[in-house]
């Protein structure tokens, strides 16, 4: 019998729900990234994807090779600890980067709004 056969339902439906949740959590902030309208919009989708969504996975993973291991496995944590600890601060400098060129620009992104100046006129740029 292999190990994936002998898993237990009290093991398999936890990691069933956590890996369900972290891709849906994953996919909704794949479309945030994909539909949202300005790039100050979409600096929040990335991060919900890869904090919430790859944690539900990444304790799935931890908990299902636990089990099949006979031991605990905590590497996927430490993977997991440097995802969620790299991306808010890579989108947190994206966003301050996107910030200096827009006022270096002439560009105000919190009075002008994403497409124009304070009188909706379109800027230069777009």
């Amino acid at each position: 019998m292999t190990p994936l056969q002998a898993i237990p339902l009290a093991v398999a439906i936890p990691v069933a729900i956590l890996v369900v949740l972290g891709s849906t959590l994953t996919l909704i902030g794949a479309l945030g990234l994909a539909r949202l309208a300005t790039f100050y919009d979409r600096l929040h989708a990335p991060t919900l994807a890869t904090s919430w969504g790859t944690g539900g996975i990444i304790i799935a993973s931890a908990l299902m090779f636990s089990f099949i291991d006979g031991r605990p496995v905590v590497h996927e944590f430490v993977i997991g600890f440097c995802i969620v600890l790299t991306t808010p601060v890579t989108l947190m400098m994206l966003g301050r980067a996107a910030l200096q060129r827009d006022r270096a620009e002439g560009r105000d992104p919190f009075r002008d709004g994403p497409s124009g100046d304070a009188d909706g006129n379109p800027s230069a740029g777009s």
